[in-house]
């Protein structure tokens, strides 16, 4: 049978023993635990596995993550959190500030007008789903249609209401 996992000596037994009982959350006390039983009592992966009831994979990561890095290696935090986000949380406020100001004054903002934008500010390319979902995480929506079209000419309207057929005005 293989012998039982290496842990370096980082520290000794007795400050061991103190960083154990010293584990702020039972996550914490569960990692250090795996360290603390493979250094002490030399017992294989799949024996503290099953003891704490946790996978082998688990155990493995963490005396590896120990052995490369000490103690403070298994001191991590979460998984949760933007990782993959192009602008952080200011960055994104700042910008749907400076498109506020504009969308006051009656200009037409679309996403792909936004998109530019932001692919300014991060400079690097972005899906037109990562603005809708930006546009969402800060509750804007659309509110009304517009009042008119961009390109609409008055005139020629008037024009047009004025030399039409009768038939076309019962409608």
């Amino acid at each position: 049978m293989k012998p039982p996992a290496r842990i370096k000596p980082w520290m000794s037994i007795n400050e061991m023993a103190v960083w154990l009982r010293e584990a702020p959350t039972r996550e914490a006390y569960q990692r250090r635990l795996v360290i603390w039983l493979t250094t002490l009592y030399s017992f294989h992966a799949h024996q503290i596995a099953d003891m704490l009831q946790v996978s082998r994979q688990a155990v493995w990561l963490w005396i590896g993550q120990y052995n490369k890095n000490g103690p403070e290696a298994l001191a991590r935090k979460g998984r949760g959190g933007r990782r993959w986000a192009f602008l952080s949380w200011p960055q994104e406020e700042a910008l749907l500030r400076s498109l506020e100001a504009e969308a006051l004054e009656g200009r037409v903002l679309t996403a792909k007008q936004i998109k530019s934008r932001i692919e300014k500010k991060a400079g690097k390319e972005v899906s037109l789903s990562y603005v809708y979902r930006l546009l969402h995480r800060y509750t804007w929506r659309k509110i009304g249609p517009r009042p008119r079209h961009v390109k609409a000419d008055i005139e020629t309207q008037e024009a047009f209401k004025k030399t039409s057929h009768a038939s076309s005005k019962k409608l």
